[in-house]
C-alpha cells in the first residue's frame, strides 16, 4: 500500500513539473524565437509612444471618424478579453435575430450611403471569440464614405489607405483577406497628424 502511495505522489510531482513547468517554458521559448511579435502580443503604440492595443485582439471603436470592428459578444460591453466567447446563439434563436436586426439598423444609421442589401455580413455578426481584430475588405470599403466625410478626406485617398492595409491569406492559402481595424485606425491618426 505504501509503495503505491509513494509511486502516485512521485508520478504526480513528475507530471506537475513536466506539464506545469517544462512544457510551458519550452513552448514559450519556441514562440519567442520563431514568432516573437505574436508571442509578445503584437502590442501597438500610438502617436505619443504609449501602448494603445494589441494587433491580435480587437477593440471597440464607436466614433464616426474611425473604422469599426465586428460586433462583439465578449462581455457586457464587448471586446472583454477576460470573457472571450461567442454568443452561443443558434440560427433559430430569436435573440440572435433581434441582435442582428439591431446591428443592421445601427449600421444603416451610421453609414447613410449603405442600403439594406449592401451590408457585409461581418458588419452585423460577431466572431466566434468576440475578440476578432479583423474585418473583411468589403466591410472596410463600406465604411469609407462615413470615415472620409468625418475626417474631411477624399474617398479615393482613403480607399488607397484601406487597400494598403489588406492582409493576404495566411501563407497564401488559409482564410480570407482581412483588414486589421486597430492598425488601420492608427495609420489614419498618423496621416491626420502629418497634414
Amino acid at each position: 500500500m505504501f509503495i503505491i502511495l509513494k509511486r502516485s505522489i512521485l508520478l504526480t510531482l513528475f507530471l506537475s513539473l513536466l506539464l506545469c513547468g517544462a512544457y510551458p517554458v519550452l513552448i514559450t521559448g519556441i514562440g519567442k524565437v520563431f514568432f516573437s511579435k505574436a508571442a509578445s502580443g503584437g502590442l501597438l503604440t500610438g502617436k505619443d509612444g504609449r501602448v494603445v492595443g494589441a494587433k491580435l485582439i480587437g477593440q471597440s471603436f464607436s466614433k464616426p471618424e474611425y473604422f469599426h470592428g465586428r460586433p462583439s459578444s465578449a462581455g457586457e460591453k464587448g471586446y472583454d478579453a477576460a470573457n472571450s466567447s461567442g454568443s452561443n446563439l443558434g440560427p433559430t434563436s430569436q435573440k440572435l435575430a433581434d441582435t442582428v436586426k439591431a446591428n443592421i439598423d445601427n449600421v444603416l444609421k451610421e453609414n447613410s450611403n449603405l442600403k439594406f442589401g449592401e451590408i457585409p455580413v461581418d458588419m452585423v455578426t460577431a466572431s466566434g471569440s468576440g475578440l476578432d481584430p479583423h474585418i473583411t475588405p468589403e466591410n472596410a470599403f463600406a465604411q469609407v464614405a462615413r470615415v472620409a466625410a468625418t475626417r474631411g478626406m477624399a474617398k479615393e485617398k482613403l480607399e488607397q489607405i484601406v487597400t494598403a492595409h489588406i492582409e493576404d491569406r495566411q501563407w497564401g492559402i488559409f482564410g480570407e483577406e482581412v483588414v486589421n481595424v486597430l492598425v488601420l485606425n492608427l495609420d489614419l491618426d498618423s496621416n491626420s497628424a502629418q497634414k
